[in-house]
């Protein structure tokens, strides 16, 4: 087995990382909802999904708050001052992630990103992030084709991972 086969299997498994986890959360809870972090938390993961570690790739811890995915419904009498305003049950808390970071680093586009942690009162998530007019990301065959125009704000048109899973467009 390789190295990231390791880590992942460590992760899933290890009743000491549960507890670092814990701790890990309540630092978490403290700092902000958006936070730019040196390297990711899940190797593994982050590699599987396009991150290297070079410049012009960028990791984001995102902070989602739970709950208020519920409908209003009326009951008796008037109909209440913002009923119109409704959350939009069809996408992820994922999704709701990579758009916040991508609206914070507006600069960078998403590649993907993955679930970290949760407890009652949050989701976090880690976001990678490439920014488009760094000279390594365009020398880079392999990335260079995130530069494109037709590529600009692709979390906001589904176009992730998370995306095309709350569009229905991922193969089972």
């Amino acid at each position: 087995m390789g190295m990231y086969k390791y880590i992942r299997e460590a992760w899933k498994k290890s009743e000491t990382l549960k507890e670092i986890n814990k701790k890990r959360i309540l630092e978490w809870k403290k700092e902000p909802v958006t936070i730019r972090i040196e390297r990711p938390t899940r190797l593994d993961r982050a590699r599987s999904l396009g991150y290297k570690a070079k410049q012009g790739y960028i990791v984001v811890r995102q902070k989602v708050i739970r709950g208020g995915h519920k409908r209003p419904t009326i009951r008796k009498g008037r109909r209440p001052k913002r009923f119109g305003q409704r959350k939009n049950l069809s996408i992820s808390y994922q999704l709701i992630a990579e758009q916040r970071a991508n609206k914070k680093f507006r600069n960078c586009e998403v590649l993907n990103s993955y679930f970290l942690a949760k407890d009652r009162d949050y989701y976090w998530y880690e976001v990678i992030l490439v920014d488009r007019s760094h000279p390594q990301i365009v020398a880079d065959k392999r990335i260079n084709w995130i530069a494109k125009k037709q590529n600009k704000a692709r979390v906001f048109r589904g176009l992730t991972s998370a995306g095309k899973k709350s569009r229905g467009n991922q193969k089972n």
